[in-house]
């Protein structure tokens, strides 16, 4: 069974043999860093939220939040269902708007003795420290940068342990380890379990009172 299956289109992905995408496919490399492609993303998912009255970091911190989620996602379902990590630098999305963008993922990733060390280098050191270092020209804060992975991790999280409760001594471990990485130490709190990150996503300024509502995890609830 592939442990992805029925998790949500977070966690959905292709799979594809070594070699260069063909259309519809893109490598996901071009947007992740600073370049026309990750600009033009943040600029359609400002016009989605409503346009020139959103500020340019708060459409750049959901675009971040939700490439985050799309990356993380898929990677943390292989590490704990499969104790396989997925290479990024390999992987083909489509640049569609409106929740998870299509990915493909190179077939059959290696099973690794050391998941944990293994996510750090493919995932967090990986594609996401591109995404964080090209999202740096939006003016977006690096604490809220580092927030936005953590929030992504822990909302992933939350699908595995509803779907796959199976696993939840696996995801607590594994989650722990990588909450001990600098990537992501220092980024939130957990009181009985429940995840509260130490930053803001800035979503709720994108209403035109700038006071929409607030996600479950945010420090300013």
């Amino acid at each position: 069974m592939n442990p992805l299956t029925g998790l949500g289109p977070f966690f959905a992905v292709d799979t594809h043999p070594a070699g260069e995408p063909a259309e519809p496919w893109r490598p996901l490399s071009e947007v992740l860093d600073d370049g026309p492609v990750l600009r033009e993303r943040v600029a359609q998912n400002r016009a989605v939220l409503g346009g020139d009255f959103v500020e340019p970091r708060v459409a750049a911190s959901i675009a971040h939040l939700g490439l985050a989620a799309r990356i993380i996602s898929p990677a943390l379902g292989l590490a704990v269902g499969a104790g396989a990590v997925p290479d990024y630098s390999t992987a083909w999305w489509q640049p569609k708007l409106g929740g998870a963008f299509p990915l493909s993922l190179e077939e059959n990733p290696p099973v690794e003795s050391d998941v944990v060390s293994a996510f750090a280098s493919r995932v967090l050191r990986g594609p996401l420290a591109r995404l964080d270092d090209a999202m740096a020209q939006f003016s977006l804060a690096r604490n809220v940068r580092r927030g936005n992975v953590a929030s992504a991790l822990n909302g992933a999280v939350t699908v595995l342990r509803s779907e796959r409760p199976e696993w939840t001594d696996r995801i607590a471990r594994i989650v722990a380890a990588l909450e001990e990485l600098p990537e992501l130490t220092g980024t939130g709190t957990r009181e009985n379990g429940r995840f509260r990150r130490r930053s803001c996503c800035l979503f709720y300024r994108a209403a035109p009172d700038r006071n929409g509502p607030k996600c479950g995890d945010c420090v300013l609830i």
